[in-house]
Parts: C-alpha cells; structure tokens; sequence
C-alpha cells in the first residue's frame, strides 16, 4: 500500500516563518520505499506528529535552494542514518543544494554527505532508478535556474511533483501522462510573481495533463487569505478533475486513484 503524507504546506517565507503551516516537506511510501521531499523546517518535529520514521527514508529529494524546501536536509538525514551509525540512503536534487554553484555554498554538508550511500545532482530531464521507480527530474523556471519537479513513474500509478515553477511549456509536456499531479500553488486567481503558479495556471495544468487526481499544495499568505479550498473548487470546476487542496498532516492513498468514486475532490 503507498501513502502520500503532506508534512507541511508552507508556500512563502513568511507563512514559514510564523508556522501559519508548516513546511516539513511531503512524505511518499511507496510499497517499500519512503522518499522525503523538500524538507524544510519543521521535518523532524512533524514526522515525529504524524507518526513518520525518518530511519526508513530511502531517498531524500530536493527541487531546490530555498529555505522552506531544504533547510532540515541534514538533519533529516542525520535521523535516517542515526547519526552515521547507519551507512545507506540516497540524496538527489538540484545542483545547488548538493554542490558548489554561482559562487554559493551546498546547503548539504561535507559530512552529511558522507552518511550517505549516493549523491546524486540532477540535470532537468535526468532520469534515475530506485528499486522498481523511475524518478525522471521536471524542468522547471524559478529563481534558482537549477530548480526541478519530480515525475515518479511507480508500478500502479505515475505521480508528479511540480516543485517551484512558472506555468512553460516544457512543464506542461514533462507532466503528460500523470495520474496525479502536486502543484506547489502560492498564489491565488492570477496573482503570481518571481516565477510561481498561480490558481489559473494550475487550471491550464490541469485541464491539459487530464490526471486522476490533482493536488494543490505550498500556499502563500494571499492563498491562505483566499482559503486555498476555494481555488481547489475552481480549478475542480473549470477542469472536471477532483481537486482537493492540501492540509498538515493529509494522507492519500495513491493506489486508489483509478477509481473516481474512490477520490473525492470538492463539488
């Protein structure tokens, strides 16, 4: 059985900075596997709140460089290796969290590094195997020009994590095929700036990639202010698919996302 587990839904510093939601990042459990993405701060407190053991992650995965995405990375893994007394996990994400890049520092550690089995920094369009996944990297246009989405093509379904991005057509065909799309959406309306979505690129999204099951996430203080249930409603209706915005702390249970009367979005 696979999970996907919302750790937080902070979608700007400062919802993350007054913990309006929190941004631990999200949680997939998929039938052996526990890959952890974008964990900013608050990772370990909200898995420990939600029942998550970080001991169990296989992966850890970061779209990119920003506070909110990746500033518990370290510590998530000092807690799924227990400190380096267990030597395995992998870590994947953009170039400039994971190494040297325009003149900055990683924000991953020289030591935390060496807790780990592999460190893998993508390309947009790289593709890499775990077990039976295959995570393929999304590109994506945000401030960090490294930032990437992830696509997880996993045995009974093909779930999308769009990471921080503006609405392109690259985006658009790296989706193609998805049963469930995550959409990080910090603006309501058509309200973005610096190169994000907002609720009207997330109804061309959707109504493009025709997914199963779409989930908004990573909200803003103007989302928050506009209730991010309300947009999930109108890109239900302008779409026809089931929407749900997410919360601290939902779970969803992928495997169900074939049957449409077994996923409910908003009427």
């Amino acid at each position: 059985m696979s999970s996907i587990i919302f750790l937080g839904t902070a979608g700007s510093n400062a919802v993350m900075a007054k913990q309006v939601r929190s941004s631990g990042g999200i949680i997939l459990q998929l039938d052996e596997l526990q890959l952890h993405l974008d964990p900013g701060p608050g990772a370990l407190n909200k898995a420990k709140e939600y029942g998550i053991n970080l001991a169990h992650n296989t992966a850890v995965l970061v779209s990119h460089n920003h506070l909110n995405h990746c500033n518990d990375l370290n510590a998530v893994i000092d807690a799924m290796t227990h400190s380096g007394l267990e030597h395995h996990g992998i870590v994947l994400g953009s170039k400039s969290v994971l190494q040297p890049f325009d003149g900055t520092h990683p924000f991953l550690t020289r030591y935390h590094r060496s807790l780990v089995e592999k460190v893998i920094p993508l390309e947009k369009s790289h593709k890499v195997g775990i077990e039976l996944i295959e995570i393929n990297a999304l590109p994506a246009e945000h401030t960090d020009p490294t930032a990437l989405g992830f696509k997880f093509f996993c045995p009974r379904f093909t779930l999308s994590y769009s990471g921080d991005t503006m609405l392109t057509p690259h985006l658009l065909d790296g989706l193609a095929g998805s049963d469930i799309v995550i959409l990080n959406v910090p603006f309501p309306g058509n309200k973005a700036t610096a190169m994000n979505l907002d609720t009207e690129a997330a109804i061309t999204i959707v109504a493009k990639v025709k997914p199963k099951l779409a989930i908004l996430t990573h909200f803003g203080i103007e989302m928050i202010k506009a209730d991010p249930m309300n947009e999930a409603r109108d890109v239900q209706r302008a779409t026809g698919v089931p929407t749900i915005a997410a919360t601290d702390g939902l779970k969803i249970t992928p495997d169900s996302y074939g049957s449409r009367s077994n996923v409910r979005g908003y009427a």
